[in-house]
């Protein structure tokens, strides 16, 4: 892969492949180009030109999750769902070559255990991004995307313009092909105040130590989520401040187990995304309701376990329950929360399902770890300007996802040496797997193919090649 002018690419300059985000979706499609063009794996000699890509990210540097690295928090699926194994084994990206490198290949066996730390995950994560520096654009925030020139009539690139967070300064880059990964954004309930005391669960870890700086403190923190995030942090919040109160807010009567049972976790098979998106839309809104267990608002039974060990520890301690140092509230959610100086919240609690079961309660609290989940559909901002492409007939103006992941243009208007993918936020079209770590092997060698053909990816013969 070439970058010949990385961050300020002259407008009449026009790259094969640009990529907005560089999170793990963008990275495996990177490493899916990578070991399209090793003659070592395809077999071929080196191809005579190289695609020129670019990736546009919006941190400083790769990060995956950085404020959801709790000490102790593993992997929820196997190390050999990395970004390159189930696609190619042979990869010099897959998990196993990271051990090897960093000497620790033994030693990780000797855990005996599939699952890595979420910590480990995310440094080989980073090992791999360290690989594409060359063709990585980092503190690039993407402002929107338009087309680019016609000929014959018809748009045959677009042009990607972002603005550099450091100096300000906005570039224009021009593309054949577009990819949008720019992963979920933090979704906070409407109607709760603008203040540092409310946060997301994803800036835990970077956001909370900074907000409550002295641990040992008697601060009274409360988690609003019936989540996998929602629990590690009620769980870490009882080591990380001591003597601090803690309270877990849900909707539901109880924190629910996930099913990672092994038939189950076929669903998140990359053949599977086929047969998800040959079904009818009806059929696919209730294949997902049936398979929620598995990935919304559930919890890995061994944290549970965990959790209430913990909870029935107080019982031991006190037998007053008002005395608890952690306490759950079930079947409730926040009607308002007050918040009437820098120190502390009011949050107002009511009954979930609109009921007297419960009376209303006020919790005063110095933080509120929101834990509801991320919106996905930033894309359509970001494609605004180039709405006006789709075809004609889509009365519903919505963006239709092909199998492949490209989004359905009017071919009239857009050169079919044109096109623009969806990557993460295709979960209504591709299933449940679309936003997870599960499939972006298998799917980054889609994507290539779909891109460039037979002569830049091996063909997969077990997926379906998709016609733009």
């Amino acid at each position: 892969m070439s970058d010949s002018s990385r961050n300020t690419a002259a407008e009449d300059d026009i790259y094969d492949l640009i990529c907005v985000g560089f999170g793990p979706a963008s990275l495996a499609i990177a490493i899916a180009i990578h070991d399209a063009l090793d003659p070592r794996l395809s077999g071929q000699p080196p191809a005579a030109k190289q695609p020129k890509v670019c990736f546009l990210e919006k941190q400083k540097a790769f990060q995956w999750h950085a404020g959801m690295l709790l000490p102790g928090s593993k992997m929820q699926i196997s190390f050999i769902k990395d970004l390159a194994t189930v696609r190619e084994p042979r990869s010099d990206f897959t998990f196993l070559n990271y051990l090897k490198a960093q000497g620790r290949l033994l030693s990780f066996s000797n855990l005996g255990t599939f699952l890595p730390s979420r910590l480990e995950f995310e440094n080989y994560m980073r090992w791999c991004a360290a690989r594409f520096e060359n063709v990585v654009a980092y503190g690039q925030e993407v402002q929107e995307v338009v087309s680019g020139a016609a000929s014959s009539g018809s748009v045959d690139s677009f042009l990607v313009r972002s603005r550099d967070q450091a100096s300000g300064r906005v570039s224009t880059r021009r593309a054949r092909h577009v990819v949008i990964a720019v992963g979920g954004k933090p979704k906070l309930p409407p109607g709760f105040p603008q203040t540092a005391r409310i946060m997301h669960s994803s800036a835990y870890c970077t956001a909370l130590p900074g907000l409550l700086k002295n641990q040992s403190s008697p601060y009274h923190i409360a988690v609003l989520g019936g989540g996998q995030s929602a629990a590690e942090i009620f769980h870490d919040l009882s080591q990380r401040y001591p003597n601090a109160k803690t309270t877990l807010i849900l909707r539901d009567s109880a924190l629910r187990p996930s099913d990672d049972s092994p038939f189950v976790n076929e669903i998140f098979d990359p053949e599977r995304v086929d047969g998800f998106y040959a079904l009818s839309p009806e059929e696919r809104k209730s294949s997902i309701a049936a398979n929620r267990a598995t990935n919304y608002s559930v919890v890995r039974p061994e944290l549970i376990e965990q959790i209430y060990q913990d909870m029935y520890m107080q019982r031991i301690k006190h037998a007053d329950a008002s005395k608890w140092q952690h306490r759950i509230y079930t079947h409730r959610t926040i009607d308002h929360i007050d918040h009437e100086d820098d120190n502390r919240l009011k949050i107002h609690l009511v009954p979930a399902d609109g009921s007297r079961r419960h009376p209303h309660e006020i919790l005063a609290v110095d933080a509120l770890m929101v834990a509801t989940g991320y919106s996905r559909n930033v894309y359509e901002d970001l494609l605004a300007k180039v709405a006006h492409l789709r075809p004609r007939e889509s009365a519903d103006k919505s963006w239709d996802v092909n199998r492949n992941y490209s989004v359905s243009l009017d071919r009239g208007r857009v050169s079919r040496r044109a096109g623009i993918w969806l990557q993460g936020c295709n979960e209504s079209t591709h299933g449940l797997s679309d936003s997870l770590l599960s499939v972006l092997a298998s799917r980054g060698g889609e994507l290539v193919e779909s891109i460039w053909g037979e002569h830049l990816a091996k063909k997969r013969p077990q997926v379906k090649r998709a016609v733009l």
